[in-house]
């Protein structure tokens, strides 16, 4: 076995023989390793490795897992590799690494459980000789400059469990249908818990057949895809799933109201699209959420003061849409909210006091709306808040002298309302402030000086 991380000692190759463990060097890797018969294990990461992997490794007849990751190894990954009929684990991930994939990747790993090669200058297609490695449980590709289709044929892989094919260039090219086909493929994975395909121009529709993905799956992030059409209604059968990234797309059409079958639901994220409509009242009841992104859509309608149910929600984003009425007062029911932004609105009414219920909340955007009313002393007991804005509302009185308790306060911008009245010399105590605007007011006096 040979086993290093982080390691930095030289190693003659003459020294290199058929032995149980060496410790391997920075540098380039020896032909010479290609001797150790019997070894069975070879992981060697973070070390500084250079140069390419000689061809000789695929002389390791007995290996189980190679392990070259996160070097500045270059050139084409050898097909040799992939003739090792023992392996079960190969990553080369975060390394150099051009060229294509082998053609004969997949036909001669049986036992290959795992592939990790994200993180490279890998290009071409996926062939669909890849499949032929029916164990294989694990496939990253992520982070490369693979182009052409997802090929259908990794519905194969009756074991997968994690696919990540982010950040490359894969198409939609199908010319007969505007759908993810691959989506219909992977209704064969059972065991299926992760689906990222984030950054991929795949410009195409999200498939009704998505009902039938595996009812383990537990993420999919499928974020700046250029996907189209509405959020399948079909979505709510994936009762599973506690992470959906669809952000940053070309949805339109309705929040479906399905979303209420997804009760495990932790993450979901819908922003920059352009969906209408108001927020269904069954997003209500997801009483696991806590991280939810809508912003930059065309929503509408009042914030639904059931939102304040969801007592697991920390990061609420409700910004850059067309919602109308008041702040809900129910959301200062939210006791871990974190962050909370409802900027960029047509939001009128007075700001509630229930808002310094939220007592470990480190930002507030209401900024760009139509708020009225006196700012409320009380929001001055919001020890943890690092980052308010009130900007370009219709906020009047004065600044409450109780903003000096904002003792973790650095962001502060209060500009363009009709405040009046003098700038509390409280404030001299936010020892922690680097940005305050109160410009566009009608206040007087003079600015305190920390």
């Amino acid at each position: 076995m040979i086993w290093v991380n982080q390691l930095r000692q030289t190693v003659p190759p003459s020294s290199i023989s058929d032995v149980g463990w060496i410790l391997i060097y920075t540098g380039e890797i020896p032909h010479e390793m290609g001797n150790l018969l019997s070894l069975e294990k070879l992981w060697i990461q973070n070390t500084g490795l250079t140069g390419v992997i000689p061809h000789e490794i695929g002389n390791l007849s007995n290996l189980e897992t190679l392990v070259f990751q996160f070097h500045s190894l270059r050139g084409p990954i050898p097909a040799t590799i992939f003739n090792i009929s023992t392996l079960q684990l190969i990553s080369l991930m975060g390394n150099h690494f051009s060229g294509s994939l082998p053609s004969s990747i997949g036909l001669m790993v049986p036992n290959l459980e795992g592939l990790y090669l994200g993180i490279n200058n890998l290009n071409g297609l996926i062939l669909d000789s890849i499949s032929n490695a029916s164990k294989l449980a694990i496939l990253d590709l992520a982070n490369n400059m693979f182009t052409g289709s997802i090929p259908n044929s990794l519905g194969n892989f009756r074991l997968l469990e994690d696919l990540n094919l982010q950040v490359n260039n894969f198409t939609c090219e199908s010319s007969s249908s505007p759908e993810l086909s691959f989506l219909a493929s992977l209704t064969n994975c059972k065991h299926l818990r992760t689906l990222w395909i984030s950054d991929n121009p795949l410009n195409a529709i999200l498939p009704t057949s998505i009902r039938n993905l595996s009812t383990s799956l537990e993420s999919i992030i499928a974020n700046s895809c250029g996907i189209k059409g509405n959020v399948p209604i079909e979505i709510g059968n994936l009762s599973n799933l506690a992470t959906l990234h669809l952000g940053d797309n070309d949805l339109i059409g309705f929040i479906p109201t399905t979303v209420r079958g997804l009760q495990k639901l932790q993450i979901l994220g819908l922003w920059n699209n352009k969906i209408q409509g108001s927020i269904p009242s069954e997003l209500c009841h997801l009483p696991r959420l806590g991280w939810l992104r809508f912003s930059k859509n065309e929503l509408s309608g009042p914030v639904p003061a059931c939102l304040g149910n969801i007592s697991s929600l920390r990061n609420l984003y409700l910004d850059s849409n067309k919602f109308t009425s008041i702040v809900p007062t129910s959301l200062g029911s939210l006791k871990d909210l974190l962050e909370f932004n409802l900027s960029s609105n047509s939001l009128s009414g007075h700001l509630p006091p229930e808002i310094a219920s939220l007592k470990v909340v480190t930002l507030i955007d209401l900024s760009m709306n139509q708020i009225s009313g006196n700012i409320p002393s009380t929001i001055g007991s919001l020890q943890y808040l690092i980052n308010l804005s009130l900007a370009h509302n219709l906020l009047q009185g004065p600044i409450p002298d109780s903003f000096g308790g904002l003792l973790s306060l650095e962001f502060l911008d209060l500009s363009n309302n009709n405040l009046s009245g003098v700038i509390p010399k409280s404030l001299e105590a936010l020892f922690h402030l680097n940005y305050f605007n109160v410009s566009f007011n009608r206040l007087s006096g003079e600015i305190p000086s920390k």
